[in-house]
């Protein structure tokens, strides 16, 4: 817990940048008859009856300090998905830092072994140089600052009924590109010092 928290009192550094990462599943549903828009003094109508289409999965990397988030939609949550995903992050989005320190939970698909499933040991090996893994503590993944992104898209945007990736991934689109464009942060305040004071009956007693 505390390495996550002391991470998150760093100064700001792109060439060291802290990123976050969290991923959610997403019911695909689908009307079965054709909404009525809505009309001045009528609000828009919805049958309660829906099709269900599946579910895809919701990639959020975010960098809290600089107000940027990307939303990706994928069919699975594999570990090749997993490692696609970093590769796009290290040589897409940072392709000028040293190393990312990259938070995220203790998942099982969530470790280095799978860049070697997805490529081959030279270049997972390059990609495995450029990451800081920082795992957040079983049961605390309310440390990651993804949850709050994650949390905020689905309550401004996955609601609503989605019957495809596309559209999914479309609708994640017009979500983030005024948050980014708007360097919408997140302001955490809890430090290791309020941890230890907060959460002291977590910590070990010390017998002298």
């Amino acid at each position: 817990m505390e390495d996550v928290l002391d991470l998150y009192c760093l100064a700001y550094d792109p060439l060291w940048p802290v990123v976050c990462m969290d991923e959610t599943s997403k019911q695909l549903v689908a009307e079965t008859r054709v909404p009525i828009p809505a009309v001045p003094g009528r609000p828009a109508c919805y049958d309660f009856e829906y099709e269900r289409c599946g579910t895809a999965n919701v990639f959020l990397f975010t960098e809290p300090l600089r107000g940027w988030r990307e939303v990706t939609v994928t069919a699975r949550r594999t570990r090749l998905d997993w490692a696609y995903r970093v590769r796009e992050l290290l040589d897409v989005q940072y392709p000028d830092a040293q190393r990312v320190r990259l938070v995220m939970d203790n998942l099982n698909t969530h470790d280095l072994a799978s860049l070697y499933e997805a490529f081959e040991p030279e270049e997972a090996r390059r990609l495995a140089r450029r990451l800081d893994i920082h795992h957040t503590p079983k049961h605390g993944s309310w440390l990651n600052i993804a949850e709050i992104e994650l949390a905020v898209l689905s309550r401004q945007c996955l609601r609503q009924r989605l019957a495809d990736p596309v559209t999914l991934q479309r609708q994640a689109d017009a979500w983030q590109r005024p948050r980014n464009a708007a360097t919408q942060i997140v302001d955490w305040q809890f430090t290791t010092a309020d941890a230890r004071i907060k959460l002291k009956r977590l910590y070990p007693q010390i017998k002298e």
